[in-house]
């Protein structure tokens, strides 16, 4: 695990391996950020930019050697973008992108601009997203940056900062780790035990609701849409309740350990990422663990639905008809439209807890992906919950953008034979979803996350984001959790 510390002196004084260095485009060429952290050794590397073919662009990454005078033999000049535009984000992105290119290396100094609590937070964090190796079943993994050292002034916000990025990026790393998990390994049964260990010697409580429990219990939705599977469904609960706390919140995280589309089979190029279809609930246990870890003053419950979806002699059949937690029936028109079943069982129980606000977190729809791309969640509830959400996503880094629900969606669900069916016209297909969400929330402040796209890179990696897993809704969803508690 990549270790980070501050240190008060000039980067170009520490004894490293080599030095990250910020450079920005301006409108007379290429220019470094945050020199002061150079002290006055930034002008032997000024003068040669140009010369090196630096642009400043972001995720543009360019290793030379250092001056002489300098303790590190390297020097890493890593683009942030348009110096007027430089902002928390920018600065996140070149130092994620300037560390996942020291795999190997041994000890960094950051010297990007940190001069205040939020910018030394952000570079903090940035470089420790950066510094992640997703090749957990290589023979020869890639081994992140062991040390970073962060060159910044003195004071106690910005060692606050820095505490809070340790942890911020420590639980959106591990998050990335179970949804990069092979689904062989990580089924319900495991991925419960998984959160019981994770959950051991802190401030976390965790429940686990068995297919004997959940058949009692009526959550007609887990249970069909796991029939398929011989690792059978469960719930899982993970809650932290300080003393002190005067709000109450809850969190759903769809957790499908692997999607087939059950009977209504996938293509097989469309499964091939489809063991991500639990990031929601890989982003809500890591972000109750994260509240717990520093200490949020609110109370936050974790439901967790898992299940896995296959296609067998004993899955769910489109056709056939379920009765939900709250007694909703359903009718399954579309065995791959499973996700919004097992959320809906989790969000009636996550509402009858009267928490001040719910939030739900899926890969729910292939729809999302078309709407808004692959880098972009989708957001929709309530209007004060979806616009604290957004805010919060805007805050973090993750990109967002707030969504409607269009009630005459709804008749495009009403079935002949239930209350509801679950799929609708291939038309807004992410709205719809949504919509049959809502039908299990009564009149709670919620929010509903989709991000079916950001969840997963399967492209190229950029700035602090992998190949894999991205870790996406942690942040947003933490940074909620820290606003109401300052409110």
């Amino acid at each position: 695990m990549t270790t980070l510390e501050t240190s008060t002196k000039s980067a170009t004084t520490i004894t490293a391996d080599v030095v990250v260095v910020g450079v920005g485009t301006t409108g007379h060429g290429p220019a470094l950020v945050g020199s002061d952290a150079l002290g006055r050794h930034h002008g032997a590397l000024t003068d040669r930019l140009a010369a090196l073919g630096v642009t400043g662009k972001p995720d543009q990454v360019v290793r030379v050697a250092a001056p002489e005078s300098w303790k590190a033999p390297a020097v890493v000049l890593t683009g942030v973008g348009p110096v007027e535009e430089v902002d928390a984000e920018a600065l996140r992105r070149a130092a994620g992108a300037a560390t996942r290119s020291l795999s190997g290396v041994g000890h960094a100094v950051l010297a990007l601009p940190a001069r205040d609590a939020a910018d030394a937070g952000a570079v903090a964090e940035g470089a420790l997203l950066g510094a992640f190796s997703a090749g957990t079943y290589r023979s020869e993994p890639e081994t992140p940056v062991e040390r970073l050292t962060l060159a910044t002034v003195k004071g106690k916000e910005i060692d606050a900062a820095a505490d809070r990025a340790r942890i911020v990026a420590g639980h959106v790393n591990a998050t990335r780790d179970l949804v990069n998990a092979s689904p062989g390994e990580l089924y319900p049964e495991s991925f419960a035990d998984r959160a019981k260990e994770l959950a051991r010697k802190t401030k976390v409580t965790v429940d686990v609701l068995d297919v004997a429990a959940l058949e009692a219990g009526g959550y007609g939705g887990l249970v069909g849409v796991g029939k398929g599977s011989t690792r059978g469904p469960r719930l899982v609960t993970v809650s932290y309740a300080p003393k002190r706390a005067k709000k109450r919140y809850a969190l759903v995280g769809k957790g499908i350990t692997f999607d087939s589309g059950g009977l209504s089979l996938k293509p097989p190029k469309s499964m091939e990422t489809m063991k991500s279809d639990m990031a929601g609930a890989a982003a809500v246990l890591h972000t109750v663990l994260a509240a717990a870890e520093l200490g949020l003053p609110v109370a936050v419950t974790g439901y967790l639905p898992l299940a896995e979806n296959l296609p067998s002699g004993t899955a769910q059949r489109p056709s056939d008809v379920l009765t939900q937690r709250d007694g909703t029936t359903v009718e399954v028109t579309n065995t791959d439209a499973e996700g919004r079943l097992v959320l809906a069982d989790a969000l009636v129980d996550a509402v009858a807890a009267k928490p001040d606000a719910v939030l739900d977190i899926a890969t729910l729809t292939g729809a999302q992906v078309v709407a808004l791309g692959d880098r972009t969640a989708g957001i929709m509830g309530t209007d004060d919950a979806r616009a604290d959400v957004v805010a919060a996503a805007d805050a973090a880094g993750e990109a967002a953008w707030p969504m409607p629900l269009p009630p005459e969606l709804l008749d495009g669900l009403r079935s002949p034979v239930a209350d509801l069916k679950n799929s609708g016209e291939r038309a807004g297909g992410m709205l719809t979803a949504g919509v049959f969400l809502q039908q299990f929330v009564g009149d709670a402040p919620w929010a509903h996350i989709d991000i079916a796209g950001p969840s997963y890179n399967s492209a190229k990696p950029f700035g602090y984001t992998p190949v894999g897993g991205t870790g996406y809704g942690v942040r947003t969803m933490l940074g909620y959790l820290e606003a109401r508690a300052a409110s």
